[in-house]
């Protein structure tokens, strides 16, 4: 064969196997972005169980390549994400599932039945600092308090009897609830600073998270209040 012949032919190869990568590649997103569909619903039929409603839900398939994953039935990871979600009739801003270790049936990308079980998740529900003003209120019967976050730290406000007050507070999980612990008063009449500091330190109840997340934490991250958690044998069923 002439070196024009095998230049041809080489060139034919590679082509051809561009070609091939780029089709497998195209199938391997196809058919990643049907079963996160798959996964998306089926978590959000989870979540009604839980009187959880959002107004969109995503789930991201990690790990390396979906096709070599799903032969083996087991993602190394995916991302569930709602966006504003209300539970337990609390208005969220973003609700993140961390899950890892994800048995997923090849039986589901075909939309047929199977279960979903999860080794590991990890939960973020992100809510504003107002949302843990009235749960304040509900639990502490203090009218005209409120929660503001400033600068990243999260400050109760109380205006009654003529009385106003501004103070830092930082969010702490005690006992199972959410205590709000009071820093400086000096700017506060005492009967006042006595009322506010005894009446947040009652802690307010733990609502119910979606998925009956167990709460591990709580903080202020870009002025929003993040309840952290984690949710024990994690199953969606189709």
């Amino acid at each position: 064969m002439s070196p024009s012949r095998q230049g041809r032919g080489l060139r034919r190869l590679i082509v051809t196997l561009v070609v091939l990568a780029f089709v497998v590649v195209a199938a391997d997103r196809i058919a990643a972005a049907v079963a996160q569909n798959q996964l998306a619903s089926m978590a959000q039929k989870e979540a009604a169980k839980y009187q959880v409603r959002s107004a969109d839900t995503s789930a991201k398939i990690g790990g390396f390549g979906f096709f070599p994953q799903l032969i083996k039935q087991r993602f190394s990871k995916v991302t569930l994400t709602m966006g504003k979600p209300s539970f337990a009739r609390i208005p969220g801003e973003r609700l993140t599932v961390n899950m890892t270790d994800v048995h997923v049936p090849r039986s589901l990308l075909f939309s047929q039945s199977g279960t979903v079980t999860v080794g590991k998740t990890d939960m973020e529900v992100r809510l504003s600092p107002r949302e843990i003003g009235r749960l304040a209120v509900k639990a502490t019967g203090l009218q005209g308090l409120s929660v503001e976050a400033v600068g990243g730290k999260l400050h109760a406000k109380l205006a009654s009897n003529g009385v106003n007050a501004d103070v830092p507070i930082e969010p702490q999980l005690q006992n199972g609830k959410i205590a709000l612990t009071v820093g400086d008063l000096s700017s506060v009449p005492a009967p006042a600073a006595n009322a506010l500091k005894n009446a947040l330190a009652q802690g307010i109840d733990v609502p119910q998270l979606p998925y009956n997340a167990q709460l591990t934490q709580i903080s202020v991250q870009d002025n929003t209040v993040v309840l952290s958690a984690t949710v024990p044998d994690l199953k969606f069923t189709r």
